[in-house]
């Protein structure tokens, strides 16, 4: 089984921090552990994986794993903004559109 595969199967945060030998404050983990995972699959999708062996795949998983981590032990989920709801929440409101009512629909001359 490659490991992308083995990533692949595992269920919960915890679970990706023992199967690639990472350290982790159980603390962080059940505050962030969506945004850590979320983050670490953003650093994969930035990473050229193919052609690397098992060894140099497993530890590039767990380089972005441990820089994903290392993001919400400075930060914060909420200011990192990992997720569109978090990204939305910032974002100016737009003005509001208002109707547009052609000058010949007030007339009643309209085609």
């Amino acid at each position: 089984m490659t490991i992308m595969s083995e990533l692949g199967q595992l269920s919960s945060a915890e679970d990706f921090f023992v199967a690639l030998d990472l350290d982790y404050d159980p603390a962080i983990v059940n505050v962030a552990r969506l945004h850590i995972l979320r983050r670490m699959g953003q650093y994969l999708r930035g990473d050229a994986l193919e052609g690397l062996d098992e060894c140099a795949t497993k530890l590039a998983c767990r380089s972005h794993l441990e820089t994903a981590y290392q993001d919400f032990v400075r930060s914060s989920p909420i200011a990192e903004r990992v997720f569109k709801v978090h990204q939305d929440a910032v974002k100016p409101a737009e003005p509001p559109r208002l109707p547009f009512v052609p000058l010949t629909a007030l007339t009643g001359s309209g085609a």
